[in-house]
């Protein structure tokens, strides 16, 4: 079999499924599954064994909002900018539109919207955006392109991997691109997840986490190849991939490429080995972060999380840690506030300066906003407020 497991976090929930009152009392019909994780020998593909059904993640509650972190504003403000310099396309589509924070930067006649959350595609369209609120398939891209023809730019950030067809949607795209059409990807990057040892990037929405080895064999089977490979900060560790049809000599292939390739190569994300070296390196990694929280408790000192984020939700269920570690969780995001955490019995409270500097630690649960948290919250730190990591090993900060 070329599937291979190397890493079992256990039962988990959906991890953006955030609990109400009166939900928490039933937290025994709250649906969770076993979240293992394999590598395919063959394809070099990590994915999630179990899939969950998209209509139970991606629906018209979904409660992630781009457009709520400064950073994602800043990352799609600066990108918007580059595609118009570089690419200059007449029409663009972005599948995963989310609440609209890249589309916003193009005129209303330049960009299309897929988003099948029908609370966030509401947002699109209020804002005057041709916005299609379906999932990204074969029968959309037919529709799209009876209506719109052929796309010259198509974008997609931390989306394709949500989708378990990945030739399906390789497939719609190769249906909708131009002939000189660009194809840009951005998602978390595998390198930085196996190196970072950040284990919470594995989450039922999460599919797959792409290395550039295994984006490229899959890229191979629709003639379609890397042109530029770019490393971002965002969640944690990106990689923006540029992607060309094969038969567009226009666009010569950037270092960039070969580059990645061979440090992930170098590493060993072709390897199995490489993986089950990570797995023992997550169990140790939850054995000095329980560590840490039991040693705080003793000094009765109070631990509050810092973003009830879809990650935390992996952390907290892995290491089993209940409002008896962690008080309760700060957050912005108005669709968290007032309900639990999945699977564990810890409030989610509004953010405001009194909650955090009430707090002795923090637990970041945003720990990818590390350096947008560290700036927001000067006074904490100058009090002597103290944050804890388990990023790329569990810490007090």
């Amino acid at each position: 079999m070329s599937n291979n497991e190397f890493l079992d976090l256990g039962y988990q929930p959906l991890a953006n499924k955030y609990l109400s009152k009166r939900e928490k009392w039933k937290r025994t019909n709250e649906e969770t599954y076993r979240l293992k994780v394999g590598f395919n020998n063959q394809t070099k593909l990590v994915s999630l064994y179990k899939k969950i059904p998209v209509k139970k993640m991606f629906n018209d509650t979904y409660p992630y909002k781009s457009s709520m972190s400064k950073t994602m504003l800043n990352s799609f403000l600066s990108l918007s900018k580059k595609i118009k310099k570089r690419f200059n396309p007449k029409m663009t589509l972005e599948i995963g539109s989310n609440d609209g924070p890249l589309i916003r930067n193009f005129k209303k006649n330049e960009i299309i919207c897929v988003e099948p959350c029908s609370n966030l595609a509401k947002i699109t369209k209020k804002m005057g955006y041709i916005t299609f609120n379906n999932y990204w398939n074969y029968d959309l891209s037919k529709k799209i392109k009876k209506q719109f023809n052929k796309i010259d730019l198509i974008y997609s950030a931390n989306t394709l991997t949500h989708i378990e067809n990945l030739k399906d949607v390789f497939k719609s795209i190769d249906n909708l691109l131009s002939k000189h059409g660009v194809l840009i990807i951005e998602d978390p990057s595998l390198l930085e997840c196996i190196k970072k040892v950040s284990y919470d990037q594995f989450y039922n929405e999460h599919i797959y986490i792409f290395s550039s080895i295994s984006l490229n064999n899959l890229l191979e089977k629709f003639n379609l190849e890397f042109f530029d490979i770019e490393q971002l900060t965002t969640h944690g560790g990106s990689l923006r991939f540029y992607i060309k049809r094969k038969s567009n000599k226009k666009i010569k292939i950037k270092a960039s490429v070969s580059k990645q390739l061979t440090k992930e190569k170098k590493f060993g994300l072709n390897k199995l080995s490489t993986y089950l070296r990570f797995k023992d390196k997550v169990i140790n990694s939850k054995k000095k972060l329980i560590l840490i929280i039991n040693k705080i408790k003793k000094t009765n000192k109070k631990i509050v999380g810092y973003g009830a984020t879809a990650k935390a939700t992996t952390i907290l269920n892995y290491c089993n840690l209940s409002n008896k570690d962690i008080a309760h969780f700060v957050d912005t995001t108005p669709d968290k506030v007032g309900k639990f955490m999945p699977g564990k019995n810890i409030k989610i409270l509004k953010y405001n300066k009194k909650l955090v500097n009430n707090a002795d630690y923090l637990f970041l649960g945003a720990w990818n906003f590390k350096n947008e948290i560290f700036l927001k919250e000067k006074n904490f730190i100058k009090n002597g407020g103290k944050f804890i990591t388990h990023v790329p090993f569990p810490r007090i900060i």
